[in-house]
């Protein structure tokens, strides 16, 4: 595992991980079975579980350096492989397409529904493990996916509705350089292709959430540049925080991967700024301890070259 370093920000000492995969569930309802890799500490009891969702076409092999980082330092991380990933590669005109958006949400609900069935496949980790502390955090399109489990309302394309799905199970989100409202903001391609952008409401959202954006994030599917990926802050209720990362681009220096091609903005001060601003606010919102979450928002209130971490 690697673990990088940034200087004027320190946490607690990491611990042994493991990672186990594939573990399979059966999901005829979504024609393919869902595919689960839960990565745990080795030791400690009353985990906390971070249930992630990947981007748009990664799968559950992705993101390693978060994940490796908050299961080094005491919490149970759940991935699984979307409909969307690439490994699958559904055809253009699958039927299943224009709902990838709600069959995620279902994956995510799905998992929740079996923790305790993940969780015996799992070496030593049975009793292990705090079903009642559990925060969803995405990336790109899985923070759609983690912001619709706390509030998130997503007007579906098909039937015009914009339904609750939130899960009562889930205590707080970590939305990563995610999408902002839709509306006329909205590029023509993301207007056609990504029609589950197209109205997206915040305002339910109540559940405590840190959002992360770069501020050289100009993804081609808003009109609005960078400022949109903020929209999961500025847009939600209280109780929220939004980390800007200096220079970050879609990939916020690397999260998705160790040397990855897809990294247009490698850099390892900003992976590391995310892996300790990420943890420091887990170990707040789930009640382990307050004082990295405390310091963060202190030394990144401004002057900090990274970035900059403020609440609401």
């Amino acid at each position: 595992m690697t673990t990088y370093q940034m200087t004027g920000l320190t946490g607690p000492a990491s611990t042994l991980s493991v990672a186990v995969k594939p573990l399979v569930l059966p999901a005829p309802q979504r024609g393919e079975d869902l595919h689960v890799r839960i990565s745990a500490p080795v030791t400690g009891t009353d985990l906390p579980i971070v249930l992630f969702a990947h981007g748009f076409g990664s799968n559950l092999d992705g993101y390693a350096p978060l994940v490796d980082h908050w299961a080094s330092h005491g919490f149970v991380v759940i991935q699984v492989t979307h409909l969307d990933s690439k490994r699958l590669n559904i055809a253009a005109d699958d039927p299943r397409k224009p709902r990838m958006w709600r069959y995620r949400v279902q994956d995510m609900r799905r998992i929740l529904d079996e923790l305790e069935t993940l969780e015996a496949s799992v070496p030593c980790l049975a009793g292990r493990v705090d079903h009642s502390r559990i925060v969803a955090a995405g990336h790109s399109f899985g923070g759609q996916t983690a912001g619709i489990l706390v509030g998130l309302r997503v007007r579906d394309p098909q039937t015009g509705i914009a339904e609750d799905l939130s899960d009562p199970r889930v205590m707080a989100s970590i939305q990563l350089a995610t999408a902002g409202k839709g509306g006329d903001e909205l590029t023509p391609f993301a207007h056609e292709n990504l029609p589950w952008l197209r109205d997206q409401d915040f305002s339910h959202i109540t559940a405590p959430g840190l959002v992360v954006a770069g501020d050289k994030d100009d993804l081609p599917l808003s009109t609005r540049g960078p400022a949109w990926t903020s929209d999961p802050y500025t847009l939600s209720r209280g109780n929220k925080s939004l980390l800007t990362v200096y220079g970050g681009e879609h990939f916020l220096g690397g999260i998705s991967g160790y040397q990855v091609a897809e990294t247009t903005d490698e850099d390892p001060g900003r992976v590391a700024l995310v892996q300790h601003v990420t943890l420091a606010f887990l170990r707040h919102v789930t009640g382990i301890d307050h004082t990295d979450w405390e310091t963060a928002q202190s030394r990144l209130a401004d002057a900090h070259p990274l970035g900059r971490l403020e609440s609401k």
